[in-house]
């Protein structure tokens, strides 16, 4: 459900003010669910909207852009607009805007190599960036640092248990059986685009049971618990990269 300055609201009560389909897919389904998110304002119900759906065109576009699946020993990035740390992690250079750092990934993605949790963080700049415009992105996020789940206090993000996914929301398929050959298939960060469909970085744009199949051939000799989606969703907090507009 759809609180809106502490009155719920239907989605078609919103279509003389959204009326992008996309926007209203995401109503519809935060409609269909019992938990109640609340907005204090207008404006900010369409800045998430708006997120959402950026969300969902940075994560093809990085999936377009032929950046490849490595683990944090073997990353790199285009050193000319990233350091590459010793811990697998990439800092932006000085002198360029995180702006150009981060649509270079998009630009010349077979530059770069990155694991899947590090992939997400980069889709959630690349929907930050697409959302605020550089101007404010420049201003907010100077020394961009690209590593694992570390996130600019500008970006935050949270986690909570349910089953009310959203498109635009990252989930999580869990391995409990991974092959401890490669443990870096223990588990895959997925962005949900709706309709059973979900972009994992090394995987690509499938739906659940291909993720699933794919994870279960990186299980261990005699594994007997298949992979699975979690009931966990991981979000930023949209109110707070509101203010940064």
């Amino acid at each position: 459900m759809i609180s809106l300055n502490g009155v719920i609201v239907k989605p078609e009560d919103l279509h003389k003010e959204i009326t992008n389909s996309e926007q209203r897919k995401i109503l519809n389904q935060m409609a269909g669910y019992p938990v109640i998110y609340y907005y204090p304002s207008l404006q900010q119900l369409k800045f998430e909207l708006l997120f959402r759906v950026n969300t969902i065109k940075a994560a093809t576009d990085l999936d377009k852009s032929g950046a490849k699946f490595t683990t944090f020993a073997y990353s790199f990035p285009n050193r000319k607009y990233w350091y590459r740390l010793a811990n697998g992690g990439f800092l932006l250079r000085e002198g360029i805007n995180p702006s150009q750092g981060i649509e270079d990934i998009v630009k010349n993605g077979s530059l770069y190599a990155f694991e899947c949790a590090t992939a997400i963080a980069i889709v959630l700049y690349i929907a930050t960036l697409y959302t605020i415009g550089p101007r404010a992105f420049n201003t907010y996020f100077r020394r961009l640092y690209l590593m694992d789940w570390q996130f600019d206090e500008d970006l935050p993000v949270y986690q909570k248990d349910g089953e009310d996914f959203i498109i635009g929301d990252v989930l999580h398929f869990k391995n409990p059986d991974f092959d401890p050959k490669q443990p870096w298939w223990r588990a895959e960060n997925a962005v949900f685009f709706g309709d059973d469909q979900f972009y994992g970085h090394g995987i690509g744009i499938r739906d659940s049971k291909t993720i699933i199949d794919f994870l279960n051939g990186k299980r261990a000799e005699n594994a007997d618990e298949s992979a699975y989606l979690m009931r966990m969703i991981t979000r930023p907090n949209y109110n707070t990269i509101f203010l940064l507009r």
